[in-house]
């Protein structure tokens, strides 16, 4: 299974997101993408979900703290208890053993993060 996590400020278009999501995603079949619980379940990353015919999954903050992730934002990590929403959110979606395919992209206004992880075998 391979992931995109998403972390993105309320202010996001989907054109955020679809740009994160470009830059990360090149050359991978993507085939869930995921979110903090809070993020998940707004109309603008259900709508990406949608466009794009991806299984949509929430994942908790106590879930994503506990991922270790390739980047480590100050902000992230005071706001959400780890070090990129993104990056934590695909590795907790994609289940145990999970690897990440690069550190996240950001959209080029700034708005939103995206990052590639991939299932690992149990």
């Amino acid at each position: 299974m391979i992931v995109a996590g998403f972390g993105f400020r309320s202010a996001a278009t989907l054109a955020s997101l679809e740009d994160a999501f470009a830059q990360a995603s090149v050359g991978r079949d993507v085939t869930v993408v995921s979110s903090l619980a809070d993020k998940a379940e707004t109309d603008i990353f259900q709508t990406f979900a949608r466009r794009y015919s991806l299984e949509a999954v929430s994942v908790s903050e106590a879930s994503s703290a506990q991922q270790d992730t390739i980047t480590q934002s100050a902000f992230s990590q005071q706001a959400r208890r780890t070090g990129s929403v993104a990056e934590a959110t695909a590795l907790a979606a994609a289940g145990p053993n999970a690897r990440l395919l690069g550190p996240r992209a950001i959209s080029e206004d700034g708005m939103a993060t995206c990052a590639i992880a991939e299932g690992g075998q149990t």
